[in-house]
This record gives C-alpha cells, sequence and structure tokens, in this order.
C-alpha cells in the first residue's frame, strides 16, 4: 500500500523527462528508440531523480494527437525493460496505456488532462492505488497557445485544479495520492508563466503538492532575449525550478536531472540553515 505522496517525494524531487516521441518540443527523437529511452531513464535515476516521466504522445504546441496502439508501442517496451526495477510514472491521458504501465510496474499516472481526455481513466487510478497528477491546459496541445487569455492566471488555474481534485476524489482517488502542476507553457504567454511561479502560493494553499515543469520551455529562451525562442538553456531552467522550489513547489519535472538535482540540494540547504 503507497503512502501519502508527501512521503514518497519530499520537497525538493526531481521528476526526469524521458519522451518516447519523434516532436515533443525539446527531446522529440532523443529516446525514440526503446534502447535510448532505457539508458535514458536509466542515468537520470542514477543522477538523482525521484521518479522517470515516460511519455510516448507529444503534448507540445501544436501537436496532434496519436493511436493508443502507437502510443503503447512506443512505452511498453521501456516500461518492461525498467520498471520492476526503476521508479516511474506514465505520461499519458488514456486508460489503456495507463493500466498497462500501471501493470508493469509504473506508480504514478501523469495526465495532461486532469481526467478530461479519458473518462476511464480515473476508475483505472482508483482501482490501482497509484499517484495522480493533473496539469491545468487551456484548450488542447494543438490550440493551446493561440492567444490565451486571462483575468487572474494564479486564481483561474487554481479554481480549475481545485475543480479536477474533486472530480478525482469524488471517483474514488485517494486526496493523499494527488499532486497539482499549472501546466507552464499548456496555453500560457510568457508573463502568464511567470507570473504562475510568482504567485505559487495560490496553488500550494490549496494542500496539495505542485509539480512545476519550467526545464527547456521556450519561455526561458524569450526571457532571455529571443522572441522566436522554442527552447531554453539547461542554466535558465536551472534557476526557474529553485525560484518555483523556494516559492513552494515540491516535485521538478526536468530534462537535465543531475543540474537540477545538484541546484536544488544547494537552495534546499539553504532553506534549512
Amino acid at each position: 500500500m503507497r503512502g501519502p505522496i508527501e512521503e514518497r517525494f519530499p520537497r525538493p524531487s526531481v521528476m526526469g523527462v524521458v519522451n518516447g516521441t519523434p516532436d515533443s518540443f525539446s527531446d522529440g527523437g532523443v529516446h525514440l528508440r526503446p534502447a535510448d529511452a532505457i539508458a535514458g531513464a536509466r542515468r537520470m535515476v542514477a543522477e538523482g531523480a525521484a521518479i522517470v516521466d515516460i511519455g510516448g504522445e507529444s503534448t507540445r504546441p501544436g501537436s496532434a494527437g496519436i493511436s493508443v496502439d502507437e502510443e503503447l508501442r512506443r512505452v511498453v517496451p521501456v516500461l518492461e525493460a525498467i520498471a520492476a526495477d526503476l521508479p516511474v510514472s506514465i505520461d499519458t491521458a488514456k486508460a489503456e496505456v495507463a493500466t498497462r504501465a500501471l501493470e508493469l510496474g509504473a506508480e504514478l499516472v501523469n495526465d495532461v488532462t486532469a481526467l478530461r481526455g479519458d473518462p476511464e481513466l480515473a476508475g483505472v487510478v482508483a482501482d490501482s492505488g497509484a499517484y495522480l497528477c493533473l496539469m491545468h491546459m487551456r484548450g488542447e496541445p494543438r490550440t493551446m497557445q493561440l492567444d490565451p487569455r486571462y483575468d487572474d492566471v494564479a486564481a483561474e488555474v487554481a479554481a480549475f485544479l481545485e475543480e479536477r481534485l474533486g472530480v478525482a476524489v469524488d471517483a474514488g482517488v485517494a486526496e493523499d495520492r494527488i499532486c497539482l502542476d499549472p501546466g507552464i507553457g499548456f496555453g500560457k504567454t510568457v508573463e502568464q508563466n511567470l507570473e504562475l511561479v510568482r504567485r505559487l502560493d495560490v496553488l500550494t494553499a490549496l494542500g496539495r503538492p505542485v509539480v512545476v515543469g519550467f526545464s527547456r520551455k521556450s519561455t526561458l529562451g524569450r526571457v532571455l532575449g529571443d522572441p522566436e525562442a522554442r527552447t531554453g538553456s539547461v542554466a535558465a531552467s536551472v534557476g526557474a525550478a529553485v525560484a518555483a522550489f523556494e516559492r513552494g513547489a515540491t516535485i521538478l519535472r526536468v530534462h537535465d536531472v543531475r543540474e537540477h538535482v545538484e541546484a536544488l540540494a544547494i537552495a534546499r540547504a539553504v532553506a534549512a540553515s
């Protein structure tokens, strides 16, 4: 029986990202071959990742969806090789993919649709006792960056996540298994992304651990002066992660594990002293 998510992921914990996709915004193609994804996941855990997030479907801005069969084809060989002996999560909105991943040993389901994409997914998570991450996304990946507007981005994201948290609990998922993700870059402008981190207390007030995935996102490159940036640097990613941790984030979802683990260890030591 798994304990509360706060015990499993003390602050700060690092979630490594392994996308078995040809088109993810940052590491698309890098881990497309199962052997590369397996090696990448093993390296991330060796470098200090608390968990590795395995995904088979890109959700970058403008991306289109893929079939269940294609997503399974991409992730199952990776999970078969590592899920029994490495801590892994499955980045999916599909109940069938989550079911297979959990059977193979995944312990967390990371759903960018916050249980809106597949009506069966909540029951799968509830029955398995797995951890669950609910993320905010305005619209869908294909359209989410076409002029996102909010009156108060932090309050609106928090209200959405509070509502989805209620849906998950009503479906039988234990509240102490759930974490929340504001969805940096998923239907937000540069300033809205920065404001979400600046006002992270509005999200931590919901009482659940917060996941922040700012790693390599285009906002970082744009803040640094390139208005056409598609990604951000490792150094910029680390800066954003430390800022998020200092404002209350629990889990930092990153592509470059060692650099983040080291920087966050220092930030934690400073905070503790």
